[in-house]
């Protein structure tokens, strides 16, 4: 039977750390999915509550396209940490932090230009 790769069931690797530690990396992961809630979210919401604004698909799309995003590196991000931890080793830098502030950042200032826009 073929094994799993390490990021997919890190488990498999080194020893069992605190389980404090374990319990906040599943903290965190639970938090980044909410995160992603709340996207998948704003987007379904923007593309059928908003009426009559010019882009509202392309809002409600990059919304779910950085929902999409969150929820596929958070458990990428969970597992490498989950493996670090095991390992004895650094935790790794993620950008994941910095994609979802620049791109709420950019969705925001966009959204509002819209709405002023469409306000004239």
């Amino acid at each position: 039977m073929a094994r799993r790769p390490d990021w997919i069931d890190p488990r498999s690797v080194g020893d069992e750390p605190d389980y404090r530690f374990t319990l906040a990396n599943e903290r965190t992961f639970l938090a980044w999915i909410r995160t992603s809630l709340a996207l998948a979210a704003g987007g379904l919401g923007a593309i059928s509550l908003i009426e009559d604004l010019y882009g509202q698909e392309w809002i409600g799309l990059a919304l779910l396209a950085l929902s999409f995003i969150t929820a596929a590196s958070a458990y990428r991000r969970w597992s490498l940490n989950e493996r670090s931890m095991r390992l004895g080793e650094s935790l790794p830098v993620s950008r994941l932090p910095a994609i979802i502030a620049i791109g709420t950042a950019l969705l925001g200032v966009g959204a509002a230009i819209l709405f002023i826009v469409a306000g004239d």
